[in-house]
């Protein structure tokens, strides 16, 4: 091993992890009881030797700085017990140079100082150890505010005396000192913990996860857990649950602070304050706690060092205000909580972070249980369920809602249910009789801490109706730019007053969105409401217009008006990125039409369902069809708007007819075919007359279905070739003559269309004719021909994502194949379909369903 050149030091170059290994198995050989004391110092010797200096020299980082500090405590704890073994010895020359070298790098370490002070003093050098002493007491003075110990005052009184210096029984380890006067203090528990949660319920998989963050605590450094969440969410009691579960794990005590970083007093308690109460809590004198916060923090990680200490910082606004609490030495574990998700502690400090989310609706029925009782519970479940819909699942909102059932308990649940649906949309509801319990109060701890940028997002949300948005859609319904509208979103992530559900898609729960609409109407005037209303419409429409061209190319356009300046929809490129993002925003889209209504903007009303109708049918989302469109018509009916009129009866009846509600459909579309011509609107007539045609093949008589194609092709006529849908109409019409038997005529129609969809870029009507050929060729029983066809469809609604497309022509090759005797094909295909539509919730699943069961 080699050794330092520099006055027989025992300290030098760093170690590698090997010797680090090596170092530890020496050690414990040391401590062997059936050694001898020379055979003891020449292990201890040796451990120490390998030791060269500052480990893990040039790494940075919360873990490499932990690990240097916990090596360094192990190696101090070596040089002190070889130091004793070679006291008793009498080899205390040998230990001088080493202690002296070791007392100039921990200079507050005293059992070192001590030890040195013997050292010297045995070896004739008293000045020198009285010296030491001298300095000892004037660092700790300086630098704690604090007096040697008892033990460093015994040695120092021995050497003055000139009496003999021994050791104190037992040795305490240097790396588990504390450096004050107050021996007391490592004898004291504290056991600070608030009362444990009466009837705590559910979060196992979080109690689970917070028990494995201790268990895999490293034994050579502390361990952090971080609880965030929204307000009431059960934050405070998950952690004081998990805390009383496990504190017999940590016999040096449990340490408490709220840390008020969310209160009604709206100051938060500093690391300083906080510091205070844990050193009076470990029995620190009042006179003795250091003046600043570097000291106080110094002293109390010393007194901790070799404790076992749970330490809980309650709601603590950011990382900045907990890492003076955080305890340093092995053993040691601190779990926080805060509405704040502490990133910089998970970065810094490799804490564990633990995002608590609301209750399911299992564990808010169990909640409701426990503290109602499960025979009130069960007697009126219908009145249980509404009130868990109304609390979001919120564990505050259950337990207000509970403490008023329970404070009346012989009224009916119902009651309660009753309530609450009464006030929905208001907090009044949520009101338990003091701050603590009162979810406007809590709710606005968190609002006040955000930044003037973030409260007005905050606010404006209340105006947004789906149940997610994206950053995007919040810059327009801010007048942000999205970057502006990022860092806000991401401010209100970090206070839980947002969720972020996916990658750039947020929500907030329904007592959340209550509480920002309370805030938008108490400080934001009417005219930016309004402005902000309609900007974020716009956004849609505009967005949703850039989008329908994607989904069915040549259908009539209509002039929609320009945006606000610094609101900026998307551009599409594909077919797919238009297809994602209807998909995103559907729920948004459909109920971005009602509430143009209500804020008295039927014209945006109708134009968005009118833009929406070549999503709606591709992916068959019958139900939103119907409802935006039918939403759209009552409400231009009631002002006079005509074209809004003739575009909304198309779409409610286009919905209807997938609904196969097709008398309605038919009633609908004439009267919108009387308004297109009052208006001389011939593209909106051609498609009427076109729509009625599909109906009419469905209904009969068939001939009026042929007589409707050829009044819409005679419309496109006169108006020249590729003004429209012309390609879909003489598709249609095929589709009319084959259903005739008319099979010649019907090829020649098929044959005329299939050009004029390429040409219309029209994908989804090259998928219809497709099918159409198949069926011709099936009645041919030409079976290869319409196989061939059938497939050929079905792979062209696929890369269109029309599944209605797919499941329809699937149902219809199932049939092919058991008309050529393929009963198991027909099966397979069937059962395709069927997936298809019930994933759809479309009607047809039953009519497929009833042809699966005719085949066992």
């Amino acid at each position: 091993m080699a050794r330092s050149g520099r006055s027989g030091y025992l300290l030098d170059v760093p170690p590698s992890w090997v010797d680090v290994h090596v170092f530890r198995n020496l050690v414990d050989q040391a401590g062997r009881a059936r050694l001898t004391d020379g055979e003891r110092a020449d292990r201890l010797r040796e451990a120490i030797g390998l030791w060269r200096g500052e480990p893990l020299s040039g790494l940075s980082g919360a873990w490499a700085e932990r690990t240097r500090r916990t090596w360094e405590h192990q190696r101090v704890e070596a040089v002190l017990s070889w130091a004793e073994v070679e006291l008793r010895r009498g080899c205390a020359a040998s230990v001088v140079g080493t202690l002296d070298a070791l007392v100039a790098e921990h200079p507050l370490v005293e059992p070192l100082t001590v030890t040195l002070m013997r050292a010297l003093y045995v070896t004739g050098r008293r000045s020198e150890s009285l010296s030491c002493y001298a300095a000892l007491r004037e660092r700790l003075a300086e630098e704690l505010g604090t007096d040697p110990s008892t033990e460093a005052e015994r040695v120092h009184q021995a050497i003055l005396r000139g009496q003999p210096v021994k050791a104190a029984a037992p040795v305490q380890s240097a790396a588990h000192s504390a450096p004050s006067a107050n021996r007391q203090a490592e004898r004291v528990v504290p056991a600070q913990l608030p009362l444990n949660i009466r009837g705590f319920i559910g979060r196992q998989q979080e109690l689970n996860a917070l028990d494995a963050a201790l268990d895999s605590a490293l034994e050579d450094q502390a361990q952090v857990a971080a609880v965030s969440g929204t307000a009431g969410v059960g934050k405070t009691a998950l952690a004081t649950h998990w805390a009383h579960r496990v504190a017999a794990r940590f016999p040096g005590g449990q340490l408490y602070v709220n840390l008020r970083g969310f209160g009604p007093a709206g100051t938060a308690v500093t690391a300083d304050e906080a510091l205070r109460g844990f050193l009076e809590a470990l029995a620190v004198p009042a006179v003795r706690v250091p003046a600043d916060l570097e000291r106080r923090a110094a002293l109390y990680r010393s007194l901790l060092a070799g404790r076992r200490v749970l330490v809980m910082l309650d709601n603590a606004r950011d990382a900045d205000q907990v890492r003076p609490l955080l305890p340093s030495s092995s053993g040691s574990f601190a779990v926080i909580t805060s509405r704040d998700r502490l990133t910089g502690l998970v970065a810094a400090e490799d804490a564990h972070l633990h995002v608590l989310s609301l209750l399911s609706r299992a564990e808010a029925h169990q909640l409701l249980a426990r503290r109602l009782g499960k025979e009130r519970v069960s007697a009126e479940p219908q009145a249980v369920e509404e009130i868990i819909s109304c609390c979001a699942g919120l564990p505050l909102a259950l337990a207000i809602a509970s403490a008023r059932a329970a404070s009346q308990p012989g009224f009916p649940l119902g009651a309660v249910a009753g309530e609450l649906r009464v006030s929905q949309g208001s907090l009044d509801a949520f009101d338990g009789g003091d701050l603590s319990t009162d979810a406007r109060a809590i709710f606005s701890w968190s609002y006040q801490a955000l930044s003037a940028r973030a409260a007005r997002l905050f606010r404006l949300l209340g105006l947004h109706t789906g149940t997610e948005f994206s950053a995007l859609a919040t810059a327009a319904l801010a007048g942000f730019d999205l970057r502006t509208a990022q860092l806000s979103l991401a401010e209100l992530t970090r206070a839980h007053l947002l969720v972020e559900d996916a990658p750039g898609r947020y929500g907030l729960h329904d007592l959340l969105r209550a509480y920002a609409t309370e805030r938008l109407l108490a400080e934001e005037p009417a005219v930016e409401r309004d402005r902000a209303v309609e900007r974020l419409l716009m956004w849609y429409l505009h967005t949703a217009d850039a989008a329908s061209p994607y989904f069915t190319p040549g259908r009539q356009l209509f002039r929609v008006e320009p945006i606000a300046a610094g609101c900026r929809p998307l551009d599409f490129d594909t077919y797919e990125q238009a297809l994602n993002w209807s998909e995103c925003e559907r729920r948004n889209l459909v109920a971005a039409v009602p509430q143009a209504v209500a804020v008295g903007r039927p014209d945006l009303a109708w134009r968005l369902s009118a833009t929406l109708w070549g999503f709606f049918y591709l992916r068959s989302y019958l139900h939103g069809w119907l409802d935006t469109a039918q939403c759209a018509l009552n409400a231009v009916r009631l002002t006079g708007d005509r074209e809004g009129q003739a575009r909304s009866l198309g779409d409610v009846a286009c919905a209807l007819t997938q609904m196969r509600r097709y008398e309605e459909a038919v009633e609908h579309l004439r009267e919108a075919m009387a308004l297109s011509r009052t208006l001389g609107d011939m593209h909106s007539l051609a498609q009427i007359m076109a729509n009625l045609s599909y109906v009419y093949r469905h209904i009969g008589p068939l001939g009026r279905s042929v007589e409707y194609c050829r009044r819409s092709l005679a419309v496109y006529r006169v108006h020249g070739e590729g003004w429209g849908r012309e390609g879909n109409v003489w598709a249609n019409l095929g589709d009319s003559y084959e259903r005739l038997g008319r099979f010649t005529e019907a090829r020649a129609c098929l044959k005329r269309a299939l050009p004029l969809l390429r040409s219309e870029g029209d994908r989804w009507g090259e998928g219809y004719l497709h099918e159409v050929l198949g069926t011709v060729h099936r009645r041919l029983r030409q079976h290869e021909d319409a196989v061939a066809s059938y497939r050929q469809a079905v792979k062209t609604y696929a890369d269109t994502g029309n599944r209605w497309g797919q499941a329809n022509t699937l149902s219809i090759l199932g049939t092919a194949y058991l008309e050529n005797g393929e009963a198991d094909r027909a099966q397979q295909t069937w059962q395709q379909a069927v997936d298809i539509l019930v994933d759809l919730g479309h009607p047809d699943a039953d009519d497929v369903r009833s042809r699966l069961r005719s085949l066992q």
